[in-house]
């Protein structure tokens, strides 16, 4: 996997993934940034959020369920001294479907964040307390 980070003025960036997709990074104007993008700390929490959005509907289409909407709201606190890594991230999620069983919904994040998230278990080995809840929205059928 590569990514290409260029700097563009004050505390602005181009970042571009190996797979050719591009998004502006930026910082707060105390800073240098003229808040023209997420920062970088956003985008690293953003990319594990969405990392196991996309497991856990992996698994629930591979279990055949009826998911019509899955969000992941993550709440994240961080160190209050440099470096101001991560230091707990809670991840909920909301799952809306049709006729969506518990179990299979709650063993999805439990797959998710013990066997196919990297980006979660990369960041639990580094040290951050990660922990899961969720939810699920009965839609009603058309």
């Amino acid at each position: 996997m590569k990514a290409r980070v260029k700097w563009t003025e004050g505390r602005q960036f181009v970042a571009e993934s190996g797979s050719g997709h591009s998004v502006v990074i930026d910082g707060p104007p105390d800073h240098g940034g003229r808040n023209t993008g997420p920062r970088p700390m956003e985008m690293l929490l953003m990319g594990m959020g969405s990392c196991t959005a996309f497991d856990i509907l992996n698994i629930l289409d591979k279990a055949r369920a009826d998911v019509t909407d899955c969000v992941a709201e993550l709440d994240a606190q961080r160190a209050d001294e440099v470096p101001a890594v991560f230091t707990k991230i809670h991840v909920h999620f909301v799952v809306t479907g049709r006729a969506l069983k518990e179990k299979q919904v709650a063993r999805a994040v439990e797959l998710s964040a013990e066997k196919y998230c990297s980006a979660s278990i990369m960041l639990v080995n580094g040290g951050v307390e990660i922990t899961h809840s969720f939810e699920i929205i009965e839609e009603a059928r058309t």
